[in-house]
Parts: C-alpha cells; structure tokens; sequence
C-alpha cells in the first residue's frame, strides 16, 4: 500500500516563489517512487498569484474554522499539474497583496490560520497522511496543532511530522501575547522548552520542537546550525535534537537546467563537446554585454542576491585587485545598495572588464552559467545554494567557500591526484578568497588540459532531484518503521 506524504509550504514553483524554498516544494515531490509513494501539497491561495494558474483550480468546497476567539472562512481549491494534486487555501483577508510576505506581525498571524487549516481541510478533502513534511517557520505551527489541538482526533492520532529548515535565519518571532492571541493556543505551549525564546514567541522553534524529525538541506549545515557562529541563537536546541536531524542536499531541476536542451543559450553543448562548443556562448555574452570579445579570456560569473551573507564584503575588499588579473567579472542580480553601487563604479572604472546587471533575468542567468569559465561564490554561510549546482551542471567551474551546501556538492581540485570539479576556500578572509581565484586562474591559462578534465567531471556530477528524493524515502521508511 502507498504511503500519503503531505508537503506543507508557503510557496511553490510554479505558482508563487521568491526564494529556493518554491524550487524544493515544487520540485521534490516530483521525484518520489509513485509505487510507494503519493505526494500532495499544500500552499496559500495568494492573490498574487498568476490569474493563468487560478483559471485552472477547482473549487472543492468551504467551512468556517475556530481560530482562537474568532471564525475564519477556509476555502479550498485543488488543480493537477505535472501528476500532484496541490491544494490552495483560500481566505482573502490573509492571503491579499501583490506578494506573499509583509510585515512579520501580519505574517505570524496569517500563517498561524495557514497552518491550522491545513491540517483542518484533510478530512474534508479525504486525505490522511502518514507524514506531514512542512517547510520552513512558514508552516512551524503545523506540528504544535498537530500534537496540542489535533491530537485527541482519531483522524490525525498516527501523523508523523518533519520539519525541514531552509535557512535558520528566518524563525518567524513576534510576542507572546499577540501570538497566543492568534493561535488560541494554551499558555502552557509557550515556555522555554517549546515555542518560547529569548521572551518571544518563536515558530520555527515550534516546528523543530514538536515535530517527529528535522531535516536541514546540506550535511554540512546540519552539523554548523549546532555551533552558535551558525546557530542563530538555536544551537542548544539543535544540539538537543542532533539524534533526530538529518542533512539533504537540495537537487536541480536537471530538465530546466541542462545545457544539451537549453533554449535560451546560444550554442547546447554536452559533457562530449564543451571544449568546442561552450565557448560560443563566451563570445556572444562578451558582445551582448560591452566586454573585450576574447575566447581565451577567462570569464568569472556572479549570479546572486547581492548582499552580505552572499560574501559580497570579500569582494568590494579585493576587487580592484582582481580586475588587475587577465580575467572579465559579469554579475547578475539585486539587493544592498552599496553591492549595487560598487559594481556600477567598477564596470564604469574598468569598461570591458566588468559587466553590472543590477536586475535580474531569468534567461540571462541561463546565458551566463552556459558562457562563463568559473562561478564565484564566497558566501558566509549557505544552507545549500543552488547556483553552484547549475555551474556544475554547465561546466562552469565553483569557487566557493567551504560552507553549508557548497562544501558538499562542490569537491575541491587537487592537481596532484586530478580530482575535483571546482575550487574552494576555508576562511572568511578576502585574501583567502583571492588566492583561491587566482589558483583557478593558474590552471585555466597553464594547465587547460587538467582545467577540460575537471569540468567534465563536473558536468557528471549528479545532483538532480532523484538522488535527494531517495534520501527522503529512507529518511520517511526510517520513521514509518520506527512507528510499527
């Protein structure tokens, strides 16, 4: 018999994103054995969200749900897209606005009516699961409902519960009055040892708390969140929890992000003619962008948020330098306006050198991971990071701090044993960094041969969603089992 996996999110490609977490919830439950498994989501019916996906929703029915000391109407919509079933809650005086988020005193008390009638519109819609997976301080009420409120109903008494943290940062804190307020929760459930912090409220504490098991998405930041650099105030907790958290690494889309099929770059090429064929794409961008048109010059991409826990402080401290080196630097992205202003200045001091895109494109992100020789990527801490996934998965070298996800997908060269497929750095120091670029450099311009070898072992890296999927499948056997 297959066992029912209900996925629990604020957000999911292809509806509504504004980060990472939409690709994981809209991807992951794709890749799971349908044999053994069945897979269904729910999200908030944002107004937001496009009128070309609400034209295709069904509306299944609606109630009014008690909600501390008042009645909220809870509606549902259901559609089938790519083989799961996804349910959108309704409620327009929540989910109203031009994007998913606002102000966080507003948040906690939409999320908190998100989260109870999630687990509220199960019977409704006749779906029992045995694990209910949620995402992020989003959904951490879900497993504080399901083992205070819920669990007396013989309906939702065998539920397990996982909650996977995406970026510990983010824990979704107001106070305690308010949230009582809005949860109608017991005062009982906000002390120190379960949704109270530091005198606040916490629900992403909530969730990690009362859930059956954490996942975070890297083995590696599974092990920092437990040091207080990394821990943002939960280390002790997630010490507490270390014999029932586990690290997964996030996967790719690998038939959105595959360089044979791709549609928005110049030249497809494969792991077989990169060598000939990549370097197409080089030329094209260097000419749409103003750069010097070199082939043989090597190009550094940057495709991120531009802000401080991407690193970007390690570069405004070596960029003059850099740009001293036979290279060209092409940044993609937005955010802090002294990133923004600081690539402005540098493509305005060194023309033909440095290309600022300070914007964000979808297909222009496609163009550089397909056109650059090296992927630049010094994050000060990094759950798990996609782009340095799909510079893999184009041959486009990582230099990455060794943090979080990038020390995990990314295996640094060693030119002895002719290992590796990118290169890495250990320190948060900017000359650290430095020298780690210019090593690249030195094996891009002396030792191409060893440079081809690595990005086609980096090309045959696997980091698509399958691998991550069986993971969880173990991870969910494991608990299930557990359970018997």
């Amino acid at each position: 018999m297959r066992k029912k996996v209900l996925f629990v999110a604020s957000e999911c490609v292809p509806f509504v994103k504004t980060g990472g977490l939409a690709d994981v919830v809209g991807s992951l439950p794709k890749y799971f054995d349908t044999e053994k498994y069945e897979v269904r989501v729910i999200i908030p019916n944002y107004i937001c969200i496009s009128s070309a996906w609400k034209e295709k929703m069904n509306f299944v029915t609606s109630f009014y749900m008690d909600m501390a000391w008042r009645s909220q109407y809870v509606g549902i919509l259901e559609m089938e897209y790519e083989g799961i079933r996804y349910y959108f809650i309704d409620n327009e005086y929540y989910f109203a606005g031009d994007r998913p988020y606002g102000y966080i005193h507003e948040d906690v008390e939409k999320f908190a009516f998100f989260s109870k009638a999630a687990l509220s519109i199960l019977p409704v819609v006749d779906y029992q699961p045995d694990i209910v997976h949620c995402h992020d301080w989003q959904t951490g009420l879900v497993p504080v409902f399901l083992k205070d409120s819920f669990h007396a109903g013989e309906f939702y008494a065998g539920m397990k519960s996982i909650m996977t943290i995406h970026n510990l940062k983010f824990q979704g804190i107001w106070n305690i009055p308010a949230i009582q307020d809005a949860t109608g929760l017991d005062m009982s459930c906000f002390t120190s040892d379960k949704l109270e912090a530091f005198g606040d409220a916490n629900y992403l504490k909530g969730g990690i708390v009362y859930s059956d098991h954490v996942t975070t998405v890297s083995r590696t930041y599974a092990e920092e969140i437990k040091t207080p650099f990394f821990g943002e105030h939960l280390d002790g907790l997630m010490r507490a929890r270390a014999n029932s958290l586990t690290g997964i690494v996030n996967g790719l889309d690998y038939g959105e992000w595959n360089p044979e099929t791709d549609q928005k770059i110049r030249k497809n090429y494969s792991k077989e003619t990169f060598r000939t064929d990549k370097v197409k794409n080089k030329t094209e961008l260097q000419k749409e962008l103003g750069l010097e048109a070199d082939k043989k010059k090597m190009l550094i991409g940057i495709v991120s948020r531009l802000t401080d826990q991407k690193g970007f402080d390690l570069i405004d401290c070596v960029m003059d330098e850099l740009c001293q080196d036979e290279i060209q630097i092409v940044v993609l992205g937005t955010g802090e306006e002294r990133y923004e202003n600081m690539f402005r200045h540098f493509e305005w001091k060194y023309s033909g050198k440095v290309a600022a895109c300070i914007y964000y494109s979808d297909e222009l992100s496609h163009k550089i991971y397909a056109a650059c020789d090296a992927f630049l990527m010094p994050s000060r801490f990094e759950p798990c990071g996609l782009s340095q996934l799909m510079s893999l998965r184009y041959g486009t070298l990582p230099i990455v701090r060794e943090t979080g996800g990038l020390k995990d997908t990314v295996e640094p060269y060693n030119e002895f044993a002719e290992t590796g497929t990118g290169f890495g750095f250990t320190n948060y120091n900017a000359h650290e960094m430095l020298g780690a670029v210019r090593y690249a450099e030195s094996i891009y311009y002396d030792k191409k041969r060893s440079w081809n070898k690595m990005v086609k072992r980096a090309m045959e890296a696997d980091y698509s969603w399958k691998s991550s999927a069986k993971q969880y499948e173990e991870l969910y056997e494991n608990m299930l089992n557990a359970a018997i």
